[in-house]
């Protein structure tokens, strides 16, 4: 009997230890929670903010244990920034602002998102810092910059503090628009690590020093959430070189649209394509007089191709055109510090006034030419062409044109059959015929 209890005793133990064992091991196998990683590259704008905070939203309803954010930003609107600060800032998952790849920046509002963010971290060959705009036109009252910079500082300044990050810095990276490496960021306190690449990040991450999250590379899964097609579409647009080509385009059929009056493809290809070139200019730091200089360039161009003086006014109307080509992002007063530093590339420039001038002396001229010139139909279409006598002329008689028999009446008295006569005029059914040769030496004598 105690034989078969200690049987019974082995089997329960050896089931219990083996129920254990798969236990410990169906856990093992379960995915961990995913990280989701968001990319945010150019200009910080309204449809940025929508993209992260969709993003962050699944991050939420999915579980994930973590949110990166990949960003390379020149910086964006004020609004759109104090938005995504707000929802890193009240994020129920974890966020690190990642600035990547190398050659990356986090620069004027990019610089206040990487400060928000629960672990801020850079790729090695990657800066950070304030690029404040300096403003072309009068300079503003004192008071007003003061202002201007003091609120900007005080935001950055609390956002540091809240995160535990050098305040003093990023105060003076607002007001004296200081920039750094990834090295002497780390070494100022201003980000939490360097990171070479994604996984060098994450690995970082999971030793639990920075936040308390467990991520295992080898298992836990990475799910990039990447901008839908309306999303990406209006990212694409705001782009500032594609904003401005959009713009001169545009101008450029609006221009076509003119040279030949009425409504056509022409007309309402500037008025989509103006709309797609507005759409994308709301988005970022306008110039507005420098929209003025191209649209007065365009006027010029306009005035020379319709009084015959295209050559030298199209050169005049390049001035304008360049000025205001450079300027469109310069603004002419202080602007915040979250704004970007943007310039139309030169290039971009060179190319589109080169297409301008190329348009308007070669298409739009001979559009233009053939708006003025009268149609003809029926016989008065044959006036100019040869013609071959079939008949002798005296003075009426039978000519061939191409391919057709006309009536013909001379009108340099009698022409023998198969003689060469040129097509003067029309009266009544009849054409009104010359010899070719007299034709001739009375051209010349004319002349």
């Amino acid at each position: 009997m105690s034989i078969q209890r200690k049987l019974i005793r082995s089997i329960l133990l050896l089931f219990t230890v083996l129920i254990t064992f798969l236990q410990a091991a169906s856990v093992s196998a379960a995915p961990a929670d995913p990280v989701i990683l968001l990319e945010v590259t150019g200009v910080i704008n309204t449809f940025t903010v929508r993209y992260l905070d969709r993003g962050l939203q699944n991050a939420e309803d999915i579980g994930a244990q973590l949110v990166v954010i990949q960003i390379d930003t020149p910086g964006g609107l004020d609004t759109s920034m104090r938005e995504i600060i707000q929802m890193l800032l009240s994020a129920n998952v974890p966020v690190a602002v990642y600035v990547s790849p190398d050659g990356a920046r986090a620069a004027s509002a990019g610089m206040f998102i990487l400060f928000a963010a629960d672990i801020a971290a850079m790729a090695p060959a990657t800066n950070v810092g304030a690029a404040h705009p300096v403003a072309l036109g009068e300079q503003p009252s004192e008071v007003v910059q003061t202002k201007l910079a003091e609120d900007t500082a005080a935001l950055v300044r609390s956002i540091a503090e809240k995160r535990g990050r050098n305040t003093q810095w990023a105060e003076l990276a607002v007001k004296e628009s200081l920039a750094v490496t990834a090295t002497e960021a780390l070494d100022l306190d201003v980000i939490d690590l360097i990171a070479v690449d994604l996984d060098d990040l994450l690995q970082q991450i999971s030793s639990g020093k920075l936040l308390q999250v467990e991520i295992d590379p080898e298992i836990t899964p990475l799910i990039r959430d990447e901008m839908n097609l309306v999303e990406r579409f209006f990212h694409v647009i705001t782009e500032p070189n594609i904003a401005y080509l959009f713009l001169t385009l545009g101008a450029i059929l609006l221009y076509a649209e003119f040279a030949d009056p009425g409504l056509s493809a022409a007309g309402v290809g500037a008025g989509l394509v103006f709309i797609l070139a507005f759409l994308g200019l709301g988005s970022l730091p306008i110039n507005w007089a420098a929209v003025g200089l191209i649209a007065l360039a365009f006027v010029i161009f306009l005035v020379g191709l319709l009084t015959d003086t295209e050559p030298i006014v199209t050169i005049l109307g390049l001035v304008p055109f360049v000025l205001g080509s450079s300027l469109l992002f310069t603004p002419f007063r202080i602007t915040s510090p979250a704004a970007p530093d943007l310039r139309v590339n030169p290039w971009v420039i060179a190319v589109m006034a080169l297409v301008i001038v190329a348009f308007s002396f070669l298409v739009l001229r001979a559009i233009l030419k053939a708006f003025r010139t009268p149609p003809r139909s029926g016989p008065q279409r044959l006036i100019g062409l040869n013609a071959e006598a079939l008949t002798d002329l005296k003075p009426t008689g039978q000519v061939r044109v191409e391919t057709e028999n006309w009536s013909a009446i001379s009108v340099q008295g009698e022409i023998p059959a198969h003689s060469k006569v040129i097509i003067t005029g029309v009266k009544g059914v009849r054409l009104e015929v010359s010899p070719v040769e007299k034709a001739r030496e009375q051209s010349k004598k004319k002349k």
